[in-house]
């Protein structure tokens, strides 16, 4: 098969729910950041075959959810698109999609696109073309709602992903203090980040229109320079009701954002002819599934497998980018890899605790980010990996190309 080279890794920042970014949709947030890809990169929109998009709470206002933001942009209609969702791996799973295209030759150049505004996620009722009973309608909350139903009916998770952190945190006997320190480590990372300008140049800034002019966002809103472990302890555990033991809280938890992320997918010989600089090379990837309950240890197997197919080890790579969905999830899979929490290949970054978890945009967000560290570090090899909600994880290994 062909090589796949990665291009031009882009992102929004990442707003908190309810926040910045708040009034702009999805959608927008997706022709944001692919208009900068074209201006940037001066990509003619011709020479796209293809957008795969990764979505993870859509409504009906942009079906096709790549095709529709393609072409709301300026490209031209012979470009293809569709949507996705793998929950927390859509993201990635987009870039490996436009991979396989590219590979197998289905298409020379795609670009992977990966969008959500958590603060629009959909209320939705499936009765109301049935009429109106007795007791009105039931609107279900799009966010809590697919996190009861991603294990299906054989296996569900009425709590949640918070219900599974907890059992992990009891299975490995991970501290509520330990989980608040890896949360202090990533903010205190994605502040210094943002700080001395590491971010700047994978940012795209988002215009948000006001009541008498425009702002403009430029920045994460998600990491907080003013955390300390004595605030993190002071959070009331999510489901301390119903567990007296829980260590589970929102600040030692991905959040929930807004953003969107996207990066070109092609050969190198194509790059070559557009004028495109690679800055990754995709070396293996892999899917791993595995109980719902236990989710947040997905990424052990699917990590071991893409490396295996690697034939490298984790002692060979200089960057581990691992979503933090939970503290306590990032802490077993290192207990299971034998990585040590502070290890400086770890999320050098910051992750989802501190820069925030827009589940559509995730995977793409993080392949920007590790695309900027590898030569910061002056490293070679990345693996990038989260675990997903229903029991599966994603891994892909990258090289700096």
């Amino acid at each position: 098969m062909r090589e796949v080279v990665i291009c031009s890794p882009l992102r929004t920042p990442v707003g908190r729910m309810g926040g910045a970014l708040a009034s702009i949709s999805a959608l927008t947030l997706a022709e944001t950041v692919l208009g900068a890809l074209l201006e940037r990169t001066g990509l003619d929109p011709a020479a796209v075959d293809g957008v795969i998009a990764a979505q993870g709470y859509p409504t009906m206002e942009a079906p096709a959810f790549g095709r529709v933001a393609a072409l709301n942009v300026g490209f031209p209609v012979t470009t293809t698109g569709y949507q996705l969702d793998r929950r927390c791996g859509s993201g990635l799973q987009a870039v490996m999609n436009a991979a396989m295209e590219v590979q197998t030759g289905v298409a020379d150049v795609v670009v992977a696109l990966g969008a959500e505004s958590m603060s629009n996620a959909p209320l939705y009722t499936v009765e109301g073309r049935r009429g109106f009973g007795g007791a009105g309608l039931m609107l279900h909350d799009a966010l809590s709602r697919g996190r009861e139903t991603v294990g299906g009916r054989r296996f569900p998770t009425p709590e949640g992903n918070v219900g599974s952190a907890e059992r992990l945190r009891a299975e490995y006997g991970i501290s509520r203090e330990a989980q608040d320190a890896l949360a202090l480590r990533s903010h205190e990372r994605a502040v210094a980040a943002q700080q001395s300008g590491a971010f700047d140049a994978e940012l795209v800034p988002v215009e948000v229109p006001g009541r008498r002019e425009s702002v403009i966002v430029g920045r994460d809103e998600h990491p907080r320079a003013d955390t300390t472990l004595d605030a993190l302890g002071a959070l009331r555990p999510i489901l301390l009701r119903s567990d007296p033991d829980a260590t589970v809280t929102a600040g030692n938890a991905s959040g929930q954002n807004d953003a969107a992320a996207a990066c070109i997918v092609t050969t190198p010989e194509r790059a070559a002819e557009l004028g495109l600089r690679p800055t990754l090379r995709l070396v293996s990837w892999a899917v791993a599934g595995n109980d719902p309950l236990r989710f947040g240890v997905a990424p052990v197997p699917a990590a071991n497998l893409a490396l295996a197919r690697a034939g490298i080890r984790f002692a060979d790579l200089d960057v581990i980018e691992l979503n933090e969905a939970f503290a306590v999830q990032v802490l077993a899979c290192l207990a299971d890899w034998g990585l040590d929490a502070d290890d400086p290949r770890l999320n050098p970054r910051g992750s989802g605790i501190s820069i925030g978890h827009p589940i559509g945009a995730t995977g793409i967000r993080m392949l920007a980010t590790l695309a900027h560290e590898l030569p910061a570090l002056d490293g070679t090899l990345a693996l990038e990996t989260m675990c997903i909600g229903g029991g599966q994880a994603l891994a892909a290994v990258f090289e700096r190309a």
